[in-house]
């Protein structure tokens, strides 16, 4: 009689290497959303026009989108640390600009015009960094762990991370109260630096000799290729990208802090954090419960659910039900993301992971960034709450519509 193997929740965290690289992870999602945050907190503050807010999305999707498929072929060819090193280093120096830009001084001196397209301009700059880095990273991940617990650690990274977005956003407005922005930036930049210590000890070096003697154009179309003939990973990231992209709320949260709940900085940073506090809960519950075992089944129900909540937010005036609404999107969230990542590892090749992580970022930043200059620009036109309102049915619509394109996918397993 055989005797059934146990599960083991943490399997993945026995690896060092992948320690560090979950640790670089949650603090390099921390630092970024905290300068998110602040920073669009500061220019709704000044501005008072929530395009100014979407315009952020916009300045970081742009170049992220141009570059990311080329980052993705240069991850497949390099050393993907050194990558992820340079990536990092541009990112600080662009938190430094921040830094400089917000100082009297500086502010005293540009128009209001000037200042934020300065700021736009360090975006577009961190955008960059980010088409390289994406890819880098998503790539370097794999490698990390053997592949029967690819599960295992995609619901890790997805924890870590998670929780990176839960005490980011949770403590950037009382940072922002008691520290001030221009100190905030400075905590920012140092935690970054820890993000560089922590990747040099990552020594796992994977590198595809193969792709020398392949054109640059034919290893991009090879990635695209593969993405777009590869079912089950085209309706993942098509689910993520247009959910996001119409129903998510992120970007215009100063909005309906200020305008519709009167929060403040510190509700804000509240709202902010609920999705990733639901996210974070159910994450750890996924540890020992993965959600793969009727994957597909999950993914739309995760997707409908996100849709739903989106919708009770848009129609709530009441603090502590927005914030509850959140905290389910980001429940819903996380077990799409778990799913969405563990295909991710398991069905591209080895020699192509760089290319196929690049698609898979361009489709989520795509939703996030572009999601957020949509949100930005619709709520200038048509205010907040109908914005979210029609985000989320239009949410339901394309899971109905993938619903009924994808029946055959129901009975696939990814453990």
């Amino acid at each position: 009689m055989n005797t059934p193997v146990k599960h083991d929740a943490y399997s993945a965290l026995r690896f060092p290497e992948f320690r560090y690289f979950l640790a670089n992870s949650f603090l390099y999602r921390c630092a970024l959303l905290i300068q998110e945050v602040i920073i669009a907190y500061e220019l709704y503050r000044l501005t008072h026009d929530p395009l100014a807010l979407g315009m952020i999305g916009l300045a970081e999707v742009v170049p992220f989108i141009a570059v990311s498929l080329f980052g993705g072929h240069v991850a497949d060819r390099n050393d993907r640390r050194i990558i992820l090193r340079v990536s990092l280093s541009v990112i600080i120096a662009g938190s430094a600009i921040l830094y400089f830009l917000f100082q009297p001084q500086w502010i005293a001196v540009l128009t209001t015009n000037q200042h934020l397209w300065s700021v736009y301009s360090v975006f577009f700059l961190i955008g960059l960094a980010k088409g390289f880095y994406s890819p880098a990273s998503s790539s370097l991940k794999p490698f990390l762990v053997p592949r029967e617990i690819y599960s295992n650690s995609s619901t890790w990274s997805s924890t870590f991370s998670q929780a990176g977005a839960v005490i980011g956003p949770g403590i950037a407005g009382f940072l922002y109260v008691y520290m001030g922005l221009t100190h905030t930036l400075l905590a920012i930049m140092i935690t970054m630096v820890v993000c560089l210590v922590l990747i040099t000890l990552i020594k796992t070096n994977p590198v595809n000799n193969r792709l020398s003697t392949i054109s640059i154009w034919q290893s991009l179309r090879d990635g695209l290729r593969f993405v777009f003939s590869t079912k089950i990973i085209l309706y993942a990231l098509s689910l993520d990208m247009f959910s996001v992209l119409f129903g998510g709320v992120i970007a215009i949260l100063p909005v309906f802090a200020e305008d519709i709940l009167h929060v403040g900085p510190e509700g804000l940073g509240l709202l902010r954090a609920a999705p990733s506090v639901g996210a974070l809960i159910t994450m750890f519950a996924m540890a020992h419960f993965p959600p793969t075992h009727q994957a597909w089944r999950n993914m739309l129900i995760s997707v409908a659910g996100f849709g739903v909540f989106t919708i009770i937010f848009s129609l709530s005036t009441n603090f502590w039900l927005s914030c509850t609404a959140l905290f389910a999107t980001g429940i819903c969230d996380s077990i799409s993301v778990v799913i969405r990542q563990t295909i991710m590892q398991i069905f591209p090749p080895d020699e192509m992971r760089g290319r196929v992580a690049s698609v898979s970022g361009i489709f989520v930043s795509s939703s996030n960034e572009l999601g957020a200059f949509e949100s930005g620009l619709a709520t200038r036109l048509a205010g907040p709450i109908p914005t979210v309102l029609v985000g989320g049915a239009i949410t339901l619509l394309v899971v109905t519509y993938v619903y009924s394109k994808s029946k055959d996918l129901f009975e696939m397993r990814l453990t």
